[in-house]
């Protein structure tokens, strides 16, 4: 994974899909903040040796680092991450690889599934700024 070159102090505690419980065992492991989990997560064996100090599957380490490799993506942020994440995009190098036109009809296809309708999903030049964010951070 590249390392984003932005900085963000934003509390763990935005990260979509972290239970109270989950959230306060990465905080006893000094892993306050979304750019810290990012950070403590970058290889397999950080990840492993993550999810054995927190005594829980891997997977659900590798879901955390995913999000929070995503939400380092200037305009993605915690707001869109785990919609990326749901849309099968599951890291800033394979979204910086992705057609913009093909990955915003997934993300229609998945918000008219789960929301039944898609007022809501973000725009083709959303998703295209996206890409491009990711692209300038993968060459990082």
């Amino acid at each position: 994974m590249p390392t984003p070159s932005i900085p963000s102090a934003e509390p763990l505690a935005q990260l979509p899909g972290l239970s109270p419980d989950n959230l306060s065992q990465l905080q006893q492991c000094g892993i306050t903040t979304i750019k810290k989990l990012y950070t403590h997560t970058q290889t397999p064996n950080h990840r492993q040796q993550l999810a054995a100090r927190m005594k829980l599957h891997q997977q659900y380490i590798n879901k955390w680092a995913a999000l929070a490799d995503l939400s380092l993506i200037p305009g993605v942020g915690t707001q869109n991450c785990g919609l990326l994440l749901h849309a099968g995009v599951g890291s800033t190098v394979q979204l910086a690889q992705m057609p913009a036109e093909r990955l915003h009809r997934q993300l229609l296809r998945l918000h008219v599934k789960m929301l039944g309708q898609n007022a809501l999903c973000p725009t083709v030049a959303e998703v295209t700024q996206w890409i491009f964010q990711a692209r300038r951070l993968a060459r990082s």
